[in-house]
This record gives C-alpha cells, sequence and structure tokens, in this order.
C-alpha cells in the first residue's frame, strides 16, 4: 500500500500572486474543498504546503499555498505531483478502493485458481482496465466491469476476475 496518493499534477502557475492551476487526478473534484496540508513532489524533494484558497475554473483546480505569495516562488512547480496522506485522503464508501492498491493483487479465477498479477490500472474513459501479467509473462487486460471483475479485496491482495472469452486466448 501506498503512503501518499495523488490528487493532482501542478500545470502552470496562475497570475502573480504564488496560485497554481492543478489537473485534478481524483474522481471527487471537490476533495480540494477539504484539503488543508498537501505534499508537492519536487525534483528537490517533498514540500509540505498548506492550503489557504480554492478556486475552480473549467475542469481545472487553482490552489493557493500559504508558503508562496509570488509567481516567482511556484514558477519551478510545473508538471509536480500533489499527493495528501493515507490519512488526509476522502474516507472510501463501501466496496471502493484505491487504484494504486490494486497494483500487485493476485488475480484469480472464481475457483480459486491463479490467473496472474494486475501490474497496471488503466483509464479508458469508459471505465477502467486492469492490465494482468500471467505465467510466462504474456499481459493481458481484463475490463473493470460487473461481469469480469467479481470481487476486489485490497486488505487481502486478491482480485476476483471472471474470464470472458477472448480476453486470454491467443
Amino acid at each position: 500500500m501506498e503512503d501518499m496518493l495523488r490528487i493532482g499534477v501542478v500545470t502552470t502557475t496562475h497570475g502573480i500572486r504564488g496560485e497554481v492551476k492543478v489537473f485534478p487526478t481524483t474522481d471527487d473534484i471537490r476533495r480540494f474543498d477539504l484539503c488543508d496540508e498537501v505534499i508537492l513532489v519536487t525534483k528537490k524533494g517533498n514540500l509540505t504546503l498548506h492550503v489557504q484558497g480554492v478556486k475552480y475554473f473549467k475542469n481545472m483546480v487553482i490552489l493557493k499555498f500559504r508558503e508562496f505569495n509570488d509567481i516567482n516562488e511556484v514558477e519551478e512547480f510545473k508538471k509536480c505531483d500533489l499527493m495528501v496522506t493515507r490519512e488526509n485522503a476522502l474516507p472510501l464508501e463501501e466496496g471502493s478502493y484505491y487504484l494504486c492498491d490494486v497494483v500487485g493483487a493476485s488475480v484469480r479465477e472464481e475457483d480459486g485458481s491463479p490467473i496472474g498479477v494486475v501490474t497496471d490500472v488503466i483509464e479508458t474513459g469508459a471505465n477502467y482496465v486492469f492490465e494482468i501479467e500471467m505465467d510466462g509473462g504474456r499481459k493481458v487486460l481484463f475490463p473493470v466491469i460487473p461481469e469480469c471483475i467479481k470481487n476486489v479485496d485490497t486488505e487481502e491482495g486478491i482480485v476476483t476476475a471472471h474470464i470472458m472469452k477472448g480476453l486470454v486466448e491467443e
């Protein structure tokens, strides 16, 4: 399990008072209203910052940090990830999970026989797709839909899947 979860990526500066535009990578864009403390991952190391203001513009979030008051101070943060600790993450609803917790999980058929290991989660727009590496190194893609992914147990690190016709045949 990862200790930090990415909630956005700084894209550019905004104005001259040290604000930044952030592309949100979280399902709930309004979660920024609840952010007091975030971690900015920079080339020089991680910075713990305190959110002073939040604005929304189209699909972007504009953040003002208490630590910065000038455009020159935030210029170097373009393309940096914005993270929160797991303690500061939004609580999950029953049956929900963080996608980063699925990577590395064992994938098994409904009868318990092994299929492989989740190596990546891909966002397609319509749904997510689990990339699964099977024995022998071959990778297959399983759509995260109820007909295919029956259960995800991040505590045990097990994904139960139904192999739909055409998914694993060569």
